[in-house]
Protein backbone atom coordinates (compact mmCIF):
# COMPACT_ATOMS: atom_id res chain seq x y z
CA UNK A 1 0.00 0.00 0.00
CA UNK A 2 1.12 3.38 -1.21
CA UNK A 3 2.05 5.97 1.09
CA UNK A 4 -0.82 8.13 -0.31
CA UNK A 5 -3.39 5.28 0.13
CA UNK A 6 -2.90 5.34 3.83
CA UNK A 7 -3.09 8.93 4.10
CA UNK A 8 -6.30 9.05 2.41
CA UNK A 9 -7.72 6.09 4.49
CA UNK A 10 -6.44 7.92 8.19
CA UNK A 11 -8.08 11.37 6.56
CA UNK A 12 -11.55 9.32 5.84
CA UNK A 13 -10.97 7.83 9.20
CA UNK A 14 -10.33 11.29 10.93
CA UNK A 15 -13.60 12.45 8.53
CA UNK A 16 -15.97 9.70 10.02
CA UNK A 17 -14.88 10.35 13.00
CA UNK A 18 -15.86 14.14 12.95
CA UNK A 19 -18.97 13.26 11.22
CA UNK A 20 -19.74 10.84 14.55
CA UNK A 21 -19.04 13.30 17.11
CA UNK A 22 -21.12 16.03 15.10
CA UNK A 23 -24.16 13.61 15.17
CA UNK A 24 -23.65 12.63 18.54
CA UNK A 25 -23.47 16.25 19.76
CA UNK A 26 -26.09 17.46 17.84
CA UNK A 27 -28.71 14.56 18.79
CA UNK A 28 -27.84 15.10 22.54
CA UNK A 29 -28.74 18.92 22.29
CA UNK A 30 -31.81 18.18 20.42
CA UNK A 31 -32.69 15.62 23.48
CA UNK A 32 -31.96 18.04 25.92
CA UNK A 33 -34.11 21.26 23.59
CA UNK A 34 -36.62 18.44 23.78
CA UNK A 35 -36.57 17.77 28.05
CA UNK A 36 -37.50 21.72 28.56
CA UNK A 37 -39.92 22.28 26.13
CA UNK A 38 -41.57 18.95 27.68
CA UNK A 39 -41.44 20.78 31.10
CA UNK A 40 -42.93 24.45 29.71
CA UNK A 41 -45.12 22.31 28.90
CA UNK A 42 -45.98 21.06 32.12
CA UNK A 43 -45.70 25.12 33.24
CA UNK A 44 -48.37 25.85 30.57
CA UNK A 45 -50.90 23.50 31.43
CA UNK A 46 -51.12 24.90 35.33
CA UNK A 47 -50.66 28.58 33.69
CA UNK A 48 -53.76 27.70 31.36
CA UNK A 49 -55.65 26.37 34.48
CA UNK A 50 -54.85 29.50 36.32
CA UNK A 51 -56.34 31.77 33.58
CA UNK A 52 -59.07 30.14 33.10
CA UNK A 53 -59.53 30.03 37.34
CA UNK A 54 -59.00 34.17 37.55
CA UNK A 55 -62.15 35.11 35.91
CA UNK A 56 -64.40 33.00 37.91
CA UNK A 57 -62.55 34.68 40.77
CA UNK A 58 -63.13 38.31 39.33
CA UNK A 59 -66.87 37.33 38.71
CA UNK A 60 -67.55 36.24 42.46
CA UNK A 61 -66.04 39.13 43.71
CA UNK A 62 -67.69 41.80 41.12
CA UNK A 63 -70.89 41.49 43.37
CA UNK A 64 -69.30 42.76 46.62
CA UNK A 65 -66.39 44.73 44.91
CA UNK A 66 -68.50 47.48 43.38
CA UNK A 67 -66.47 50.26 44.26
CA UNK A 68 -63.31 48.24 43.76
CA UNK A 69 -64.07 48.23 39.79
CA UNK A 70 -60.58 49.44 38.97
CA UNK A 71 -58.66 46.37 40.75
CA UNK A 72 -61.12 43.93 38.94
CA UNK A 73 -60.37 45.66 35.71
CA UNK A 74 -56.66 45.63 36.01
CA UNK A 75 -56.59 41.81 37.14
CA UNK A 76 -58.20 41.14 34.02
CA UNK A 77 -56.16 43.11 31.99
CA UNK A 78 -53.06 41.27 33.46
CA UNK A 79 -54.82 38.53 33.00
CA UNK A 80 -55.18 38.57 28.97
CA UNK A 81 -51.66 40.43 29.27
CA UNK A 82 -50.44 36.85 30.33
CA UNK A 83 -52.24 34.40 28.52
CA UNK A 84 -51.21 35.77 25.62
CA UNK A 85 -47.63 36.06 26.53
CA UNK A 86 -47.64 32.29 27.69
CA UNK A 87 -49.15 31.20 24.43
CA UNK A 88 -46.42 32.51 22.48
CA UNK A 89 -43.92 30.77 25.06
CA UNK A 90 -45.79 27.63 24.25
CA UNK A 91 -45.43 28.10 20.85
CA UNK A 92 -41.59 28.60 20.86
CA UNK A 93 -40.07 28.03 24.89
CA UNK A 94 -36.73 28.06 23.24
CA UNK A 95 -37.19 32.14 22.56
CA UNK A 96 -35.46 34.42 25.30
CA UNK A 97 -37.73 37.04 24.09
CA UNK A 98 -40.98 35.12 24.37
CA UNK A 99 -39.90 33.69 28.12
CA UNK A 100 -38.88 37.39 28.97
CA UNK A 101 -42.28 38.41 27.91
CA UNK A 102 -44.12 35.83 29.86
CA UNK A 103 -42.06 36.54 32.76
CA UNK A 104 -42.89 39.89 32.77
CA UNK A 105 -46.69 39.39 32.26
CA UNK A 106 -46.44 37.07 35.36
CA UNK A 107 -45.42 39.19 37.38
CA UNK A 108 -47.99 42.09 36.27
CA UNK A 109 -50.89 39.40 36.75
CA UNK A 110 -49.28 38.40 40.31
CA UNK A 111 -49.47 41.97 41.73
CA UNK A 112 -52.38 42.60 40.09
CA UNK A 113 -53.90 39.37 42.42
CA UNK A 114 -51.91 40.53 45.37
CA UNK A 115 -53.68 43.65 45.10
CA UNK A 116 -57.51 42.29 44.67
CA UNK A 117 -56.62 39.54 47.48
CA UNK A 118 -55.42 42.60 49.69
CA UNK A 119 -58.79 44.51 48.94
CA UNK A 120 -61.04 41.99 49.33
CA UNK A 121 -59.53 41.27 52.74
CA UNK A 122 -61.85 44.39 53.49
CA UNK A 123 -64.67 42.98 52.65
CA UNK A 124 -66.11 40.64 55.31
CA UNK A 125 -68.78 39.26 52.91
CA UNK A 126 -66.71 38.44 50.40
CA UNK A 127 -64.09 36.17 52.39
CA UNK A 128 -67.39 34.42 54.13
CA UNK A 129 -68.34 33.29 49.93
CA UNK A 130 -68.35 29.93 49.72
CA UNK A 131 -67.30 30.10 46.16
CA UNK A 132 -64.79 32.83 46.66
CA UNK A 133 -62.82 30.61 49.39
CA UNK A 134 -63.24 27.24 46.91
CA UNK A 135 -62.06 29.38 44.08
CA UNK A 136 -58.93 31.09 46.20
CA UNK A 137 -58.22 27.30 47.67
CA UNK A 138 -57.81 26.23 44.16
CA UNK A 139 -55.85 29.32 42.68
CA UNK A 140 -53.20 28.45 45.31
CA UNK A 141 -53.03 25.33 44.47
CA UNK A 142 -51.87 25.98 40.91
CA UNK A 143 -49.40 28.40 42.21
CA UNK A 144 -48.20 25.75 43.97
CA UNK A 145 -48.03 23.78 40.94
CA UNK A 146 -46.61 26.11 38.29
CA UNK A 147 -44.21 26.62 40.81
CA UNK A 148 -42.86 22.69 40.93
CA UNK A 149 -43.31 23.44 37.02
CA UNK A 150 -40.95 26.01 36.75
CA UNK A 151 -38.23 24.23 38.98
CA UNK A 152 -38.64 21.15 36.80
CA UNK A 153 -38.22 23.65 33.74
CA UNK A 154 -35.54 25.59 35.00
CA UNK A 155 -33.26 22.12 35.84
CA UNK A 156 -34.10 21.03 32.01
CA UNK A 157 -32.56 24.45 31.00
CA UNK A 158 -29.96 24.46 33.03
CA UNK A 159 -28.75 21.16 31.68
CA UNK A 160 -29.50 22.50 28.09
CA UNK A 161 -27.18 25.65 28.88
CA UNK A 162 -24.46 23.54 30.36
CA UNK A 163 -24.34 20.83 27.33
CA UNK A 164 -24.15 23.65 25.10
CA UNK A 165 -21.88 25.78 26.11
CA UNK A 166 -18.84 22.91 27.25
CA UNK A 167 -16.60 21.70 24.60
CA UNK A 168 -17.14 19.94 22.40
CA UNK A 169 -20.60 21.07 21.89
CA UNK A 170 -19.92 24.59 22.33
CA UNK A 171 -17.87 24.57 18.55
CA UNK A 172 -20.66 23.58 16.84
CA UNK A 173 -23.95 24.19 18.94
CA UNK A 174 -24.06 27.70 17.53
CA UNK A 175 -24.16 26.68 13.78
CA UNK A 176 -26.48 23.92 13.96
CA UNK A 177 -29.07 26.08 15.51
CA UNK A 178 -29.08 25.40 19.07
CA UNK A 179 -29.57 28.72 21.04
CA UNK A 180 -29.08 29.78 24.57
CA UNK A 181 -32.72 28.84 26.22
CA UNK A 182 -34.31 31.42 28.98
CA UNK A 183 -34.62 30.35 32.57
CA UNK A 184 -38.07 30.96 33.98
CA UNK A 185 -36.87 33.16 36.42
CA UNK A 186 -38.68 35.60 38.76
CA UNK A 187 -37.88 38.83 38.67
CA UNK A 188 -39.58 40.96 40.84
CA UNK A 189 -39.04 40.01 44.32
CA UNK A 190 -42.68 40.38 45.55
CA UNK A 191 -43.37 37.25 43.31
CA UNK A 192 -41.64 34.73 45.07
CA UNK A 193 -43.94 34.09 46.75
CA UNK A 194 -47.29 32.84 45.43
CA UNK A 195 -50.19 35.60 46.73
CA UNK A 196 -52.01 34.74 49.65
CA UNK A 197 -55.56 33.80 49.30
CA UNK A 198 -56.85 32.77 52.24
CA UNK A 199 -60.71 33.82 53.16
CA UNK A 200 -61.05 31.31 55.94
CA UNK A 201 -60.29 33.48 58.83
Amino acid sequence: MSGATITLIVLAAVALIAVFWAIGIYNGLVKLRNRFKNAFAQIDVQLKRRYDLIPNLVETAKGYLSHERETLEAVVKARNIAASAAEAAAANPASANNMKSLMSAETGLTGALSRLMVVSEQYPDLKANENMAQLTEELTSTENKVSFARQAYNDAVTTYNTRREVFPAVVLAGAMGFQPAELFKVEDPTERNAPKVDFSS
